[in-house]
């Protein structure tokens, strides 16, 4: 709890210090509370020096600055963000949260601000069919509250669906062979697993699951209360279309990736 006090206070420093210098010496800036969920590399992740930093991190800074506001970040689980949201304990979500027709129904969200697959991961020796009946009684590990413990639950009825509260912790049970697969966010299995030592004998198999809109929707956006569209969500638009104009998104990208995640697909 301590540890998650300074952390909060060292980024809303940060994001405070950027805003300030984007408003008129008299104009106070108003708060926002951005819900993050952390551990996942490259997008949010505690640094070595007990800090925040990543992708989505760098995003909020520069958004917050745009919009001449005070960001406080709230850490919480994934499965926790919108609960906290619809109760007024954060304002904003940035955790890497798909634009879905189903989530669409409870919040709103901001334009897109980038775009991910979504990849199954198993042993490179595996030689499973990655397909429903390929998988009908594997176990197969989500983290909960992800749009891909819903597609699994639909879609791979037949096999055991594990459910954990970070995606750390299901690479951690596939490495130990508790685990046949896990179904997540390609560039977080890349950075997060695959890259390391951990993950050297994984690799991702079958489809890009993210196509399928019906799911995955149209992105990753900032998530907010409906209420709330029309204003607070307004000024995020064109916070971002504002980043989007001047190169500053498309930067912050090619900081972290060797491709492109944030122009939209054609």
């Amino acid at each position: 709890m301590r540890r998650r006090s300074a952390l909060g206070a060292a980024f809303a420093l940060t994001l405070a210090a950027r805003a300030a210098r984007s408003q008129p010496a008299s104009a106070p800036a108003q708060r926002l509370r951005i819900g993050f969920a952390v551990g996942y590399a490259p997008f949010s992740e505690i640094g070595t020096d007990g800090q925040l930093k990543g992708f989505e991190i760098d995003v909020a800074q520069a958004l917050c600055a745009r919009l001449g506001m005070q960001c406080t970040p709230v850490i919480l689980e994934f499965d926790g963000l919108i609960p906290a949201l619809q109760s007024r304990k954060i304002d904003a979500i940035m955790a890497s949260m798909s634009i879905t027709p189903e989530r669409q129904q409870v919040i709103a969200f901001s334009s897109a601000y980038y775009f991910s697959p979504a990849r199954m991961v198993m042993r490179s020796d595996a030689r499973l069919d990655v397909s429903p009946a390929g998988l009908k009684g594997k176990r197969i590990g989500v983290e909960r509250g992800t749009i891909h413990e819903r597609y699994l639950a639909e879609q791979f009825k037949g096999s055991q669906l594990l459910r954990y509260a970070t995606q750390d912790q299901v690479f951690l049970d596939l490495k130990s062979g508790r685990l046949d697969a896990t179904l997540a966010d390609a560039v977080i299995a890349q950075f997060g697993f695959l890259n390391h030592a951990d993950g050297r004998d994984f690799g991702f198999a079958g489809p890009d699951f993210g196509k399928d809109e019906r799911y995955y929707g149209k992105g990753i956006g900032v998530g907010l209360r409906k209420s709330e569209a029309a204003s607070l969500g307004r000024r995020i638009d064109d916070a971002l279309a504002a980043l989007r104009a001047s190169g500053s998104l498309k930067a912050l990208n090619d900081r972290y990736f060797s491709f492109d995640l944030v122009s939209p697909p054609r």
